[in-house]
């Protein structure tokens, strides 16, 4: 019998360089099209924390893009992530 070793899931630091990446090439260059940025806070046990600035920063449509465009990015983009969360004070 062959039994094949479960893949090891991936580090947080492994995980925060492929936010890094992804933020880099992809996400705020489309941000910064609303004068807008995303930025990785740290990432815990796999949870991606992303605090929004600029023109994103308690903006009507923040909830969206962080659900709909960032988080799904991430997620189809990066290996490991068990969840995105929002720690933006868009009431600032």
């Amino acid at each position: 019998m062959n039994e094949s070793a479960a893949p090891t899931p991936p580090t947080d630091a492994e995980i925060e360089a492929g936010v890094r990446r992804v933020f880099d090439e992809y996400i705020n260059p489309a941000l910064q099209s609303h004068g807008g940025f995303a930025r990785l806070v740290e990432v815990v046990n796999g949870e991606v924390r992303v605090e929004l600035g600029g023109g994103c920063r308690g903006c009507p449509g923040a909830r969206a893009t962080m659900r709909q465009g960032i988080e799904a990015y991430l997620r189809e983009m990066v290996p490991g992530i068990a969840a995105v969360t929002d720690v933006t004070n868009h009431g600032a």
